[in-house]
C-alpha cells in the first residue's frame, strides 16, 4: 500500500468516525428534548400522546386528592381557560400547593389524563417559567376577548 492510499484511507475513515459521532450526538439531543404545552394546547390536540414533555399553568383550587396511605396524588393544572386532570406518584416539592403554578413532566395517556414523572414548583412569589406565565397571559387576553365578543353578541 503506497503512503497516498493509507493517507486516503486515514482520512475516510476520519470522515466516517466524525460522521457516526455526529450521528449519536442529534440522536441523543433529540431524545432529551422535551417541550412545553399549556392545558389550551392539549385540549386543542396539539401536545402528542404517549410522549414526554411539560405541561404548565396553575393547580386548580380543590383539585389535589391523595391517595390513603400511599403516594399517589392527583390533582388540575389550569390555564385559566381549560383544565387537564394530572396523576403523579412521587413526593411532591414542598412549595406545590393550589392556586399556584406548576410545571409537570411526564405523559398524556390516551384518555386525555396526564401521567406525570416530575412535578416541580414554583419556588417564590415572584417566579414562574417564561413559557407558563406567557400562555397564562395569552390564556387571560383570548378569555377576555371571547368574552367581549359574546357580551357584543347579546345586544
Amino acid at each position: 500500500m503506497t503512503p497516498r492510499q493509507r493517507r486516503t484511507y486515514f482520512i475516510l475513515a476520519a470522515i466516517l468516525t466524525i460522521g457516526v459521532a455526529t450521528f449519536f450526538i442529534l440522536r441523543a439531543f433529540n431524545e432529551n428534548l422535551v417541550f412545553f404545552y399549556t392545558p389550551s394546547q392539549i385540549a386543542s390536540k396539539e401536545a402528542p400522546v404517549n410522549q414526554t414533555f411539560r405541561i404548565g399553568g396553575m393547580v386548580l383550587e380543590n383539585s389535589l386528592k391523595r391517595e390513603p396511605g400511599g403516594l399517589q396524588v392527583e390533582f388540575v393544572v389550569t390555564d385559566m381557560v381549560k383544565s387537564v386532570p394530572v396523576k403523579f406518584d412521587g413526593i411532591l416539592p414542598d412549595l406545590f400547593k393550589e392556586g399556584k403554578g406548576v410545571v409537570a413532566q411526564g405523559k398524556l395517556n390516551d384518555q386525555g389524563v396526564f401521567i406525570a414523572s416530575q412535578v416541580l414548583a414554583k419556588h417564590d412569589e415572584n417566579y414562574m417559567p417564561p413559557e407558563a406565565k406567557s400562555a397564562l397571559d395569552a390564556a387571560k387576553v383570548n378569555q377576555n376577548t371571547s368574552s367581549k365578543t359574546l357580551l357584543n353578541s347579546d345586544k
